[in-house]
């Protein structure tokens, strides 16, 4: 497989699409899945390309008929698939989980399953344990889900349409902070470890650089700073406010007011919306650093930051000055026939999570009946990016639509209350003005 990569001149990773393994971000390919193996392409020297299963069962098919070299997925080593695969090192440590809807019953064992409706994703590990459970407990029932993804079975839950699901705890570390009416129930398996498969046969050279790769970013320190990043929720959506952005309005923000205040007019934009964005952005502090490596007052990537000629992300000035320009070239972008605010509502949700998933969701939004150009119609389909029937129809696939959502939405608020405290004169801001 090694020598079929170095053919290609290109490393081929099978995946799923999905929060946990592999997704288009705002600045391009992102995912745990997906960092750890560019990293291992370019160990090998080789550019990385993407191949996405439709369904978790395909991954198999795609490994033996050569469609790539390795499955980074999240995918449990089992006795089972070692008759299978060839696996590489195991890079993660996880427990099997049962997850339930906050409120309704707490299911503390296997048996306490029985009667509840279970779904679970078809082909998975998931499955054997239940079947496995199902010898001692006849009355276990289940669904297999072949057409969704973890986040389609976790909204459901959340919405009531299921009652529990099983899934790995890395995988629900990640995904909790969006769905805080999820709780976990139980532990069905200790400590399982995750790897990558690769073909079985005589040829383990693939397998070997993979043990080299993987020794190196374990003594180094950048495996759990890849693993890290996608831990923590980077708008810190679940934590804001009424009574913190009060509180910083008060102390961070008579400093930055003059900034905002000169940027906005220089580019033709209202001050208190320039304001309101690096506020979701970073609470108005200069020197925030996400776990992701955007930086300063509008958290802005380097590669952003290079494009606008930004040369100090943690400078103030310039970071407003470079968020006002970014988001005035996203706005730009949207069709001169959408009239404000939806204009500028959109650029938000691009701004959040990128330019080509915006257009994914006006285009489902469109396919839906509703109108495309109306922020309300695309606003209300957001969240469907985040599920596999409705993301797997798009060009960029998932990505964290309820996040861009939730983002504007604070955004909004954010904006609302400073035109409030100004029209009013509230002593905070007059002394500024």
């Amino acid at each position: 497989m090694l020598q079929q990569a170095y053919e290609r001149g290109h490393l081929t990773l099978l995946t799923r699409n999905g929060p946990s393994s592999y997704f288009i971000g705002p600045e391009g390919k992102a995912g745990p899945e997906y960092d750890i193996a560019a990293a291992f392409a370019g160990y090998l020297g080789l550019a990385i390309k993407v191949r996405v299963a439709n369904e978790f069962g395909d991954l198999e098919s795609l490994l033996k008929n050569r469609q790539g070299e390795l499955i980074a997925a999240n995918l449990t080593r089992t006795r089972a698939r070692e008759k299978l695969f060839a696996f590489g090192p195991d890079y993660a440590d996880v427990t099997t989980i049962a997850v339930y809807k906050r409120g309704s019953k707490r299911p503390r064992e296997l048996a306490d399953l029985v009667g509840m409706q279970v779904s679970v994703i078809a082909g998975s590990s998931y499955e054997d344990l239940l079947e496995k459970a199902r010898e001692t407990l006849p009355g276990l029932q289940w669904t297999s889900a072949k057409s969704m993804g973890m986040e389609d079975l976790l909204l459901a839950i959340s919405d009531g349409e299921l009652d529990a699901t099983l899934v790995d705890s890395n995988i629900f570390k990640i995904s909790r902070q969006f769905y805080p009416r999820l709780k976990r129930g139980f532990t069905l398996a200790e400590h399982q470890n995750q790897s990558w498969a690769l073909l079985p046969g005589d040829d383990d050279s693939l397998v070997q650089k993979a043990r080299s790769f993987f020794r190196l970013i374990g003594e180094n320190g950048d495996l759990v700073a890849m693993q890290k990043r996608y831990n923590e929720n980077d708008n810190d959506l679940d934590r804001v406010g009424m009574f913190q952005f009060m509180k910083q309005v008060r102390n961070r923000l008579p400093a930055l007011m003059p900034v905002f205040q000169e940027v906005a007019e220089a580019h033709g934009l209202d001050w208190r919306l320039l304001a309101a964005m690096g506020y979701q952005e970073s609470h108005w502090d200069a020197d925030a650093v996400s776990p992701t490596g955007v930086r300063g007052i509008m958290m802005l990537t380097q590669r952003t930051a290079a494009q606008l000629g930004i040369s100090d992300r943690l400078d103030p000035e310039q970071s407003i000055e470079g968020g006002a320009r970014y988001f005035l070239r996203l706005r730009k972008r949207i069709p001169a026939r959408i009239p404000e605010p939806d204009r500028s509502w959109m650029a938000l949700a691009a701004y959040n999570m990128g330019w080509g998933h915006l257009e994914d969701t006006r285009k489902l939004t469109q396919n839906q009946g509703g109108n495309p150009d109306r922020w309300r119609d695309v606003n209300e389909r957001l969240n469907l990016l985040s599920q596999e029937k409705w993301y797997r129809q798009t060009r960029f696939g998932y990505a964290r639509g309820y996040e861009a959502r939730q983002y504007v939405e604070n955004i909004r608020s954010y904006f609302d209350t400073l035109v409030w405290m100004e029209t009013h004169a509230h002593p905070v801001l007059i002394t500024q003005l």
